[in-house]
């Protein structure tokens, strides 16, 4: 997956792990605002998870902002890498593929019940060799209650050819930017019309429909950071702070300051 470098991220290294000791292992660590790990693949499952702050994941030519009621089930040999954007708990699970598991062969954003969080949480906590029984019965119980997590919709779909990612790239850094088709065709070297159709086969949205989740994403990202409403509609390019109110209500069921005031904090 080609994956332009987003400027002011710092790179951690990936934690050395062979192999998995249980079905499902639990690893955390704390990740500092603008910290990513490079882009890599496992040999097992893996549900990205932040108990708190927010992360930004890029897998399955897509990228993800994932919130602490969140995950993002990466399988198995997906390429992926994923960054915090503000000061976040990383806790994630590393899962083994197995007949039962019943989990999709796709990356998909998982919306984590409050009984999954809590199991996470304690599997983080038990150490295996002081009672295996119960490490056994926890590995049981979230293998048991991933399948039941209710499935997301929400990413950034990224297209794979060199035009459309360029073209893509510049819009998610300046997603106020009004540009038609029309307007971008010539300085992408194709006609308007093959552009729009090329863009629609690769993303399986509409420009229009891609651009509002763009801006959905980034607004989300720029609460995390701590930007007023105020300044984020305008960096979106919205005429007004309410315009831009009305869109995160009907998207989030929620205002933007209501959205911050429900987050987690690190």
């Amino acid at each position: 997956m080609a994956e332009p470098t987003a400027p002011g991220w710092r790179e951690v290294a990936v934690p050395p792990l062979r192999r998995l000791p249980w079905p499902v292992v639990a690893r955390s660590q704390r990740l500092e605002a603008g910290e990513r790990f490079p882009p890599h693949v496992h040999g097992w499952n893996q549900l990205v998870h932040a108990s708190t702050g927010v992360l930004q994941a890029s897998a399955g030519q897509a990228r993800h902002v994932i919130t602490p009621q969140q995950a993002l089930w990466v399988p198995t040999g997906t390429l992926h890498h994923t960054g915090a954007l503000n000061t976040s708990a990383f806790r994630n699970l590393y899962v083994a593929d197995g007949p039962e598991l019943g989990m999709p062969t796709h990356c998909v954003v998982l919306d984590l019940s409050p009984l999954l969080r809590e199991l996470i949480i304690e599997l983080d906590r038990t150490v295996p060799d002081h009672d295996r029984t119960y490490y056994a019965t926890l590995c049981t119980l979230i293998t048991a209650q991933l399948p039941r997590q209710r499935q997301h919709t929400r990413h950034l779909p990224w297209p794979q050819d060199a035009r459309l990612q360029r073209w893509c790239q510049a819009l998610y850094e300046q997603p106020a930017d009004t540009r038609s088709v029309e307007d971008w065709a010539p300085l992408l070297g194709a006609s308007p019309r093959t552009l729009a159709r090329h863009f629609e086969r690769e993303t399986g949205m509409r420009l229009r429909e891609w651009r509002l989740r763009l801006r959905l994403l980034r607004a989300i990202e720029w609460l995390a950071q701590g930007r007023s409403p105020t300044v984020i509609a305008h960096e979106l390019g919205y005429a007004s702070a309410s315009a831009f109110n009305y869109m995160f209500r009907i998207e989030m069921g929620m205002s933007p300051l209501q959205w911050r005031r429900a987050r987690p904090t690190a």
